[in-house]
């Protein structure tokens, strides 16, 4: 029923209703239907539970993104990227109250156990609190949240169960350079206690619904409480905690292949299901000796009872319980879940168990050290139980020995016994199933409905056809070997043997390998080369899962290759390079490069490649034509001996971007036909608009802000923190204006940069720095020069006159200048110039001029 993704699904606690949020703007209220009967998709199995749309709620302007009941589900919150907090009547479904206090989009929303406050989170870098009782605003946290990254898709936050503490995603410590979970303490709304250790921003904590004693045999008292809390990360790790101990219980690292979107507990609080982009979940179970002290509801609801809050009475004749229509006992017929009744703390729960599937222990750190929360002094959250009273856990690791901790203190990866999410997948690991999802079986026979079952060869023929090696199984590698040089009959021409023993030690030939392959991203399909040193064969396949798709034989044996998802090319060690299309087509002539490669790169429909003899090439695939003529490298790495090329990439437009080891990062600009300075380590030294500091690589979007934040970590010996403090200890020893001009260097380096690079939104955002400074410093000439170059000529049209473009990386230069000239106008200096501009813009668009 939704028109967009769905980016948010929560049950109600009556456990009939499950409200649902999209990009369409609606947020969906959903009801059992226990006379549906529908079947399962792709089945015919019947359903267990039947669902059906209750009622719409209009009244975001923009994609809803979490929504979350009240206790006793007398309220539905719904927030979104309109920066609206929607409070609905969780009876009557009718909208109670908009706020509309955030300056940001708002991502994550969670309630008071109690149901007397309300919590939102925004990317305006600020956790509100709200009072239900008149919905006026109780408090605003700020401070664990003023230098937080934009980037995370959510800020899912929680409550814990016993009322006392939020844990709030996506806050820093440390100026930014350290990612963490900010805890807040109810009533003084302070966020002194952090959960420290993910290396990349926290997405989403969830609160296990159950409240933890400390002992179980005391009575239930505020010092006798304890909680579980679950980060989900963007560094694709789950941690858990427990409010008792600094240090985490389990952090399962790099569990997802893509960043974690959203956690939650069953009700049992015994297991935790974590869901991906990727498109996977993950379940993580426990039992009661691990999660010890686990209580049942009945003692979280009286142990609420101490705060006296009670929720509004339903209106008039509504109730959330339903006599009429019994749940219907979940069908026998699913002969791939098994539905059992077991009993927890004297409460009833269904749950569902995977008849096959691949369970793996994990191993629970012990809470023998606490974790300092970063930028000040040690803080534990109480006093930690030695594990030796903990009942014994199962454990996989083979050390007697306590695991290693990082500097964190979070379990270091080889402690960790998860295997990578895509290992499951190729495997058939826990979501393989009894019933094949294909109606087709691989002998050939009638199946016992009646139907002709069909091998997966037969399959793939009949969708793509025929192909060049589709009948070949694919065979395993095997052992990787590196190979003699059996190639020379085809070896470059002599001439540029000169080339390579001059530039040999900073451009070296690539190794012969037997085997070498190319992922494609977001497929399965796998480029593959073969060099077998036998019979003295080369041979390159592209694979789909354990189907040959095509392959090729070759003269010469492959030495590096890279495939996109529009292109495969193959670089021979006779300095030949193959382009071929997904079906493979040779998609240009075999290009001679004259001599073996040292680097093959790709983006999208560019193909990037330097030789050994210090060559530059680029084409554009699709076009069928070279980007700019062949350049040396010689320049750039001539000037020392002990200079190499680190990396060497190619953006989407073809615009090579190449990492040499004296900290300089340059590109090649056909039109000025000369290789240019992108940026340089030099510019983090000195310059005060410097973006890659403390931003993880998955969090980064845009080629300039990820090529300078690798650039921090090109040498061993260069620490940004010792360059900054270098600079502070040395700034009296500089002239004046240093720091301004190097700054405002910098940023000029940068746009035209970025201009070559084409990245859009990194040009926008330049730009409106580079205004900013140039209006805090009240430079009048190169405002006005800015201006003038963003508005053109004065009596320009866009499209009027060719030498003029009507973009700039894609963006209208008069967008771009209304934005800066708003800078200008609000400048002390330069509201003036601002203020006159932007009447000649109002009628120059009014084509008055």
């Amino acid at each position: 029923m939704h028109t967009g993704p769905v980016l948010v699904v929560r049950w109600a606690h009556n456990g009939r209703w499950l409200a649902s949020g999209s990009d369409d703007e609606i947020v969906m209220i959903w009801d059992m239907d226990p006379n549906a009967r529908g079947k399962v998709w792709g089945s015919d199995e019947i359903n267990v539970e039947g669902w059906k749309p209750l009622k719409r709620l209009p009244g975001h302007d923009s994609d809803v993104t979490d929504i979350g009941w009240s206790p006793a589900d007398r309220y539905l919150a719904s927030v979104g990227l309109d920066s609206k907090v929607i409070i609905w009547d969780g009876y009557t479904l009718e909208c109670v109250r908009k706020l509309e206090q955030h300056q940001g989009f708002v991502k994550g929303v969670c309630w008071d156990p109690v149901g007397e406050f309300l919590a939102t989170q925004s990317d305006d870098k600020t956790v509100k609190i709200w009072r239900t009782t008149d919905w006026s605003l109780e408090a605003e946290v700020t401070k664990p949240f003023e230098d937080s990254p934009g980037s995370t898709f959510f800020r899912r936050l929680s409550w814990s169960p016993d009322g006392a503490h939020i844990t709030a995603s996506n806050a820093t410590n440390n100026k930014g350079f350290v990612f963490i979970a900010a805890v807040i303490t109810r009533n003084t709304w302070t966020s002194d206690i952090s959960l420290v250790g993910h290396e990349n921003t926290v997405e989403v904590a969830t609160y296990n619904p159950h409240i933890f004693l400390r002992n179980s045999s005391a009575p239930v008292s505020t010092s006798n409480i304890c909680s579980v809390v679950a980060l989900g990360a963007d560094d694709r790790s789950v941690s858990v905690w427990q409010t008792k101990s600094a240090r985490p219980l389990i952090v399962a690292k790099e569990v997802f292949d893509r960043q974690i979107m959203d956690l939650s507990w069953s009700w049992d609080g015994l297991t935790l299901y974590a869901a991906s982009s990727d498109g996977t979940i993950a379940v993580f179970n426990f039992t009661s000796e691990e999660l010890e002290g686990i209580a049942p509801h009945s003692v979280q609801e009286q142990y609420l009872s101490k705060f006296g809050f009670t929720l509004p009475p339903p209106p008039h004749g509504y109730s959330h319980i339903d006599t009429k229509h019994p749940t219907p006992p979940p069908s026998p017929s699913r002969t791939n879940i098994e539905v059992t009744k077991t009993v927890v703390h004297g409460e009833e729960v269904n749950q569902l168990v995977a008849r096959r599937g691949k369970k793996k222990r994990v191993t629970l750190v012990p809470n023998s050290a606490a974790i300092p929360s970063a930028g000040g002094p040690s803080q534990s959250i109480s006093t930690a139980q030695p594990l030796s009273k903990r009942a014994p856990l199962t454990q996989i690791t083979t050390s007697s020995k306590a695991p290693p901790t990082s500097s964190f203190g979070f379990p270091m990866p080889a402690e960790q016994p998860y295997e990578p999410p895509h290992s499951w997948v190729k495997n058939g690991g826990p979501m393989d199933l009894d019933v094949p999802i294909d109606s087709f079986g691989g002998d050939g026979s009638i199946s016992a409905r009646g139907k002709r079952k069909m091998s997966d060869d037969t399959m793939s023929v009949a969708r793509i056809g025929r192909t060049l090696g589709g009948d070949r199984k694919v065979e395993p590698p095997g052992p990787v070997k590196q190979l003699g040089n059996w190639g020379g009959a085809s070896a470059a021409p002599a001439q540029n043997h000169i080339a390579v023993q001059q530039l040999g030690s900073l451009l070296p030939a690539l190794p012969l390998l037997s085997y070498l392959k190319s992922e494609v991203e977001d497929s399965d399909l796998l480029l593959e080369v073969r060099n077998s040193e036998e019979d003295h064969t080369t041979e390159v396949s592209l694979v789909s899962g354990k189907q040959v798709q095509w392959l090729d034989f070759l003269p010469s044996p492959v030495i590096a290759l890279k495939a996109t998802p529009f292109f495969c090319a193959v670089a021979s060690q006779d300095g030949t390079l193959n382009v071929y299309s997904h079906t493979g087509r040779r998609l240009l002539p075999p290009l001679s490069l004259g001599s073996a490669v040292s680097v093959v790169d790709a983006n999208k429909q560019a193909l990037m490649a330097i030789t050994s003899s210090g060559q530059l090439y680029c084409w554009n695939v699709k076009q069928q034509k070279a980007c700019f003529a062949p350049a040396s490298l010689a320049p750039l790495i001539s000037t020392s001996p002990n200079h190499t090329i680190l990396s060497a990439t190619v953006s989407p437009n073809g615009s090579p971007i190449i990492h040499i080891s004296n900290g300089v990062v340059y590109s090649y600009d056909p039109n000025l036909l000369s290789f240019i300075k992108v940026t340089e380590r030099w510019w983090a030294e000195n310059s005060d608009s410097w973006h890659g500091r403390a931003r993880a690589a998955q969090s980064i979007r845009g080629v300039m802000t990820l090529t300078e934040y690798m650039l921090n970590g090109d040498d061993k010996n260069f620490s940004l923190s010792d360059a900054i403090n270098n600079a502070s200890a040395s700034a009296a020893s500089h002239p004046a204006w240093w720091s301004t001009a190097i700054t405002l260097g910098h940023l000029e380096t940068r746009m035209h940069a970025i201009k070559l690079l084409d990245s859009s939104a990194e040009y926008r955002q330049v730009v409106l720095l580079y205004a900013k400074k140039i209006a805090d410093e009240g430079f009048r000439a190169k405002a006005e020069e800015l201006i003038k170059e963003l508005f053109g000529p004065v009596y320009w049209r866009p499209g009027r006159e060719d030498n003029v473009p009507a973009t700039i990386c894609g963006i209208p230069r008069r967008d771009l200048l209304k934005d800066v000239l708003s800078i200008f106008a609000r400048s002390k200096t330069l509201a003036k110039l601002g203020l006159d501009w932007q009447d000649t813009l109002k009628r120059a668009n009014n084509e008055e001029l």
